[in-house]
């Protein structure tokens, strides 16, 4: 095949996604509170844009404690504690990325400087990052263009529904770390190229961070168990099945309600891998400047006024990932 027949991109979006799109009438004449494309309205807006600086303190400083208290638990309680604590490390660190991705948005904090400080460089540092704004930049297309040729998860939401035994593939790999070291891979073999040299450094200048807080309370050979592996296993199954709930199968629309799911949300969901009002991911694209602590009463409004009318709704994320396998 030549460049002049390689498929545009119109064509592989065509070819490659929609498989989950719902039909239905599309039409939304908009309420008091909302646009006819469904973005709040000035007063409103404003309403919802408020950031509540001293509630996401308090959220910030659990997420960053947290991992130290289940690894002091385990130190000084019983390593039996280890086997859970692997489940527990892996949703704090997902907690420390849907963290960083309100800070993506500079919604973390009002104060920009604080914002990047915690949310970024430290949030996105951490957990395996490396704490720059290569993320927000990437993200901001994948807001500005869903499905566009600049999206940067474009082929992990495309193809669904897929058949089972190539959904239990990757969620194979997910749990196995072949996910994880295809992610981890580039940190490596930065280390031999120049462009890339900076971020490498960065990656390693955090995890010797961590290594120096398990050193600090005894416990350094607790890091593979208790840092590594949760990373390398659980997180990446909590990451597979949260992104493709929110995108798998949609496609590229004008109308956000063709580009992203809604799943009603549990407390054990929330809890488990959609915290922090991320599950709230249809209302988060209709609106990506809202805090995530006012995108349930965005979705209200956006419920009550019959916009979710004709949109991807689904009961729950089980009933969801059922839909995501054809046959």
């Amino acid at each position: 095949m030549t460049a002049t027949d390689a498929p545009t991109h119109d064509e592989l979006v065509a070819s490659m996604t929609g498989g989950m799109v719902t039909e239905g009438d599309r039409t939304f004449a908009g309420s008091d509170l909302l646009r006819p494309d469904g973005r709040p309205r000035p007063e409103f807006r404003a309403q919802l844009r408020r950031i509540p600086n001293v509630r996401n303190a308090v959220t910030t400083a659990w997420v960053l404690t947290g991992p130290l208290m289940m690894l002091l638990a385990v130190t000084r309680l019983s390593a039996w504690l280890a086997l859970p604590g692997i489940i527990v490390m892996g949703i704090f660190q997902n907690r420390m990325y849907i963290l960083h991705h309100e800070a993506s948005h500079r919604l973390l904090f009002s104060n920009r400087t604080l914002n990047d400080l915690i949310g970024i460089n430290v949030l996105g540092w951490l957990p395996f990052g490396t704490g720059t704004h290569h993320y927000r930049r990437g993200h901001a297309n994948h807001h500005r263009d869903e499905f566009g040729p600049n999206e940067p998860d474009f082929l992990l939401y495309a193809f669904y529904p897929i058949v089972k035994d190539s959904l239990r593939r990757k969620l194979r790999r997910d749990a196995t770390g072949v996910s994880a070291y295809r992610i981890l891979k580039p940190r490596f073999t930065g280390l031999r190229k120049r462009q890339y040299l900076g971020l490498s450094v960065r990656f390693f200048a955090g995890q010797l961070i961590m290594l120096a807080v398990f050193t600090a309370v005894g416990a350094l050979v607790w890091y593979p168990v208790l840092w590594l592996l949760p990373y390398l296993t659980w997180y990446q199954v909590q990451n597979r099945l949260r992104s493709i709930a929110e995108h798998g199968g949609m496609t590229r629309s004008d109308d956000r309600r063709d580009t992203t799911h809604h799943v009603e949300q549990s407390r054990l969901a929330q809890l488990l891998f959609v915290p922090y009002g991320v599950g709230y991911h249809l209302a988060h694209h209709v609106d990506s400047g809202v805090p995530f602590r006012n995108l349930p009463t965005l979705h209200r409004a956006l419920a009550d006024a019959g916009y979710l009318e004709g949109a991807s709704v689904w009961p729950s994320y089980t009933a969801l990932w059922r839909a995501l396998i054809r046959g």
